[in-house]
């Protein structure tokens, strides 16, 4: 008889133990001595007569490298097939001050279609200062699977130390975390399951789909940054590469996320830390693009500067920290070649542009890097765009005219231009001053009435 049981239990590969805590010193130094070698070799380029052929090189490398990932074929999503014991999934609900939104969440994941008693949903209450607690008492009582969590103001470490607390408390094999924002199907979770048959696979990422999407330019323009996001995570990962786990929807294996010893306290993102830790320990992720995790998008440029600048610290930071075990390639060939291609486009090419644009005005000459910007910067993205808007109009059975998709993409193009200014104002105040970012509440549009 065939064993239709998922693997729960699996092991990852046995790589030697990693002490996460090793590499987390000297944030401000490292990012310091990053930004200034590169800003030097920049303006060095500009000095030597082989300047622009070293430039036109490495440009031919990452283009390559780039014709490969969008040639690549991705693969039909997996299809499930129940087995004989469904897992118990626990789904977390990490909230503060949410009164304006967090019901519809909790009513959602409390009615999902999936065996009420092979499930649990935790909403952790972080000490919120509105009517959260009271709001999610009261839906306790309500719902006999919803289990309700109280952290006060003695309760340190943000969403990473309130989600490590309520693990030893969750019976899940698998674990769940939402925004309280968040939107889902009913019947997701057996597409989430799907994904989780593959032995290797530790984490499952739900696609972003922007619910508030047609409020104004912004919430536009983040609709297309998510059919950026999830085609080239699907082409990454397709080709070998890694994907990235984003916050809300995300899905761990319970034995992967103890392998890499839960969740960092000492990061601002996550999400993004985890991702690293999880391909470090040989556990793979996966991007599960349909039906999608819905979310809101920020409406106002102050919430949006915000929203970005944690990003990029958390971004810029997990390499900060990790480096030394990326670098002694860990990940194995593919998947370092990936995340430094990416570290080199995503974070080092927009604070690159300032030297760049600087030397070639004295010089008055072009820019050197002229060319990757406008190959990887621009043509890359735009294309990621107007794939990744067609698959999700494709996966929702929707149909969209050409116009449409030619005034979204352009919309997109126009929107995701704000990293080239968030980038690197992130990686210099990193540089320069010693404490983190601190973080700011995403307003949902129902506080902003």
């Amino acid at each position: 008889m065939t064993d239709r049981s998922l693997p729960l239990t699996v092991e990852n590969p046995p790589l030697t133990k990693i002490d996460w805590a090793a590499g987390m010193g000297y944030r401000r130094f490292k990012a310091a001595m990053i930004l200034g070698c590169l800003w030097v070799g920049v303006a060095a380029l500009h000095l030597v007569s082989w300047g622009y052929i070293f430039a036109w090189t490495i440009t031919g490398i990452f283009c390559l490298r780039a014709l490969k990932l969008v040639t690549t074929k991705v693969a039909s999503p997996p299809v499930f097939i129940p087995p004989q014991t469904y897992p118990f999934i626990s789904l977390a609900i990490a909230a503060k001050n949410e009164a304006a939104v967090i019901t519809n969440l909790v009513e959602s994941l409390c009615s999902l279609d999936y065996p009420v008693d092979r499930y649990e949903v935790w909403a952790i209450d972080d000490n919120s200062t509105d009517r959260t607690p009271e709001i999610l008492d009261t839906l306790a009582q309500k719902y006999p699977q919803l289990q309700v969590l109280h952290r006060t103001e003695q309760d340190t470490g943000g969403k990473s130390a309130a989600l490590n607390q309520v693990l030893t408390l969750m019976q899940g094999e698998f674990i769940g975390v939402f925004d309280a924002d968040a939107q889902v199907t009913p019947d997701f979770l057996y597409q989430v399951l799907a994904y989780f048959q593959t032995a290797t696979v530790g984490a499952i990422q739900l696609r972003k789909a922007i619910s508030n999407s047609e409020t104004n330019f912004l919430t536009r323009g983040q609709r297309a940054e998510m059919a950026l996001d999830a085609y080239l995570q699907q082409q990454r990962t397709g080709s070998g590469g890694i994907g990235e786990l984003r916050g809300n929807g995300q899905f761990v294996r319970r034995t992967a996320l103890t392998s890499c010893d839960g969740w960092n306290e000492e990061t601002i993102t996550d999400d993004l830390d985890l991702t690293i830790r999880l391909y470090l320990t040989g556990w793979e992720i996966e991007l599960m693009p349909y039906p999608p995790v819905g979310e809101e998008g920020v409406t106002t440029v102050k919430a949006l500067w915000h929203q970005r600048n944690r990003w990029a610290e958390g971004g810029f930071q997990r390499y900060l920290d990790y480096w030394r075990s990326i670098a002694s390639n860990r990940m194995g060939t593919t998947k370092t070649l990936d995340l430094l291609s990416f570290l080199s486009i995503q974070y080092l090419l927009p604070p690159a542009g300032i030297p760049d644009f600087l030397m070639s005005i004295w010089l008055r000459h072009p820019p050197i890097l002229l060319p990757m910007t406008a190959s990887l910067g621009l043509a890359l993205p735009l294309w990621a765009i107007w794939v990744g808007l067609k698959r999700s109009y494709r996966q929702a059975d929707l149909t969209v005219s050409f116009a449409t998709l030619v005034t979204q993409t352009a919309i997109g193009l126009v929107f995701i231009l704000h990293w080239l200014m968030v980038m690197p104002l992130a990686i210099a105040r990193m540089a320069i001053f010693p404490k983190q970012l601190k973080w700011v509440k995403t307003l949902r549009q129902a506080d902003l009435k």
